[in-house]
């Protein structure tokens, strides 16, 4: 897996997208933006939220192959977003609770979402597969 290690920091999503968009020449475009949506969600959140108010750092691995895997991994604070239950989208924005809406996104383009904590780290895997 080729790894991108930044700060956590909102600064450096677009350091984080170039990172992830080389490796993702051949991928179709329709693929690409998918993916792109989902690592702004998963690292914006990171960056907010992990150290707050200090910045730690994040780090970004990629595969390509059948699929594509982005794992991102940092040692902020222990947080699952998979464990909250998905918003109620039938409700008005108004009527929903706030919070969830982007990692619901996420889990719905993505073709799977884990989360893990091993230790101090939050290990957060989406994959895609490269024609979807």
């Amino acid at each position: 897996m080729n790894k991108c290690i930044v700060k956590a920091t909102l600064e450096n999503m677009s350091a984080v997208l170039d990172f992830v968009n080389a490796h993702l020449e051949d991928c179709p475009p329709k693929t690409k933006n998918k993916i792109a949506v989902a690592v702004d969600e998963i690292f914006s959140n990171i960056a907010r939220y992990a150290y707050h108010p200090e910045a730690g750092d994040v780090t970004v691995r990629i595969s390509v192959g059948s699929d594509i895997t982005i794992v991102f991994e940092d040692s902020g604070a222990a947080y699952d977003p998979l464990a909250k239950s998905d918003p109620d989208v039938s409700l008005s924005a108004g009527e929903r609770d706030i919070g969830g809406l982007g990692i619901f996104m996420v889990k719905n383009i993505m073709d799977s979402v884990e989360y893990r904590r091993e230790g101090d780290k939050n290990i957060l895997t989406i994959k895609k597969g490269l024609n979807g």
